[in-house]
């Protein structure tokens, strides 16, 4: 069995890729709260990204996946948009996710061949009005994951998956009326919003074995936004 550390799965996709993953692995979760874990087989670790050092004592020597999962949605105008916005963004987003990787770097080369999973968002891709902060912060995760990838390859494989606007409680904002749901499903060629699994699905697959030959790699589950028009 395979050792996979999540940092953030309590919610959303991390939940989700847990519920998953625990079937055929030892899955370690490290978040703020253990809520909605009970019943799944994994182990909480308490930890908020943005403020503590991981502790690696309780982690096993060796681990073979790493998930980094906390995010935010801050979109606004540029204009109305503080530099501390900014900042708070690179934070939750890169600076925290940088020091987790230190921090568990030498778990990930103990394995034979570990992954590292990250998120982007379509909208690094696509210039999107009021996602400058956002955009921002995980424009750097797609820069950051492609030159790890290079550096330590074929020890460690990192990838990145680049979803639309998804069903999670983050997006509760953007998606909490039938009508908000139906106006982003249309706007996608799928013709639907992303749920859950449609990510966790991919970050799973690339856990796997299956994705060994996979790495440095920007997977966009969007629903097609990135590189289709949508018909009139």
């Amino acid at each position: 069995m395979k050792n996979i550390l999540l940092i953030g799965g309590s919610y959303g996709i991390g939940l989700t890729l847990a519920k998953e993953l625990q079937k055929e692995n030892n899955v370690f979760i490290a978040s703020r709260t253990d809520a909605n874990l009970e019943g799944l087989k994994v182990t909480h670790l308490p930890f908020d990204a943005t403020t503590d050092t991981l502790d690696v004592s309780k982690l096993p020597a060796v681990l073979d996946g790493l998930v980094y999962c906390p995010g935010s949605i801050n979109l606004r105008p540029f204009r109305g948009l503080k530099l501390e916005t900014f900042e708070s963004d690179m934070q939750l987003n890169f600076f925290a996710m940088v020091k987790v990787i230190q921090t568990v770097l030498p778990q990930l080369t103990a394995s034979e061949q570990s992954s590292i999973v990250l998120f982007s968002t379509v909208a690094v891709s696509m210039g999107m009005p009021f996602h400058t902060s956002v955009a921002a912060a995980k424009g750097a995760i797609e820069g950051f994951a492609k030159a790890l990838a290079a550096e330590y390859a074929p020890k460690i494989r990192v990838n990145v998956i680049a979803p639309s606007l998804t069903d999670t409680p983050l997006a509760d904002k953007f998606l909490s009326t039938d009508e908000k749901k139906e106006k982003s499903a249309l706007r996608h060629p799928l013709k639907r919003v992303g749920t859950t699994q449609d990510i966790a699905q991919m970050a799973s697959f690339l856990l796997e074995e299956k994705s060994s030959w996979v790495s440095g790699q920007i997977f966009h589950v969007d629903g097609g936004m990135s590189t289709l028009l949508v018909n009139a």
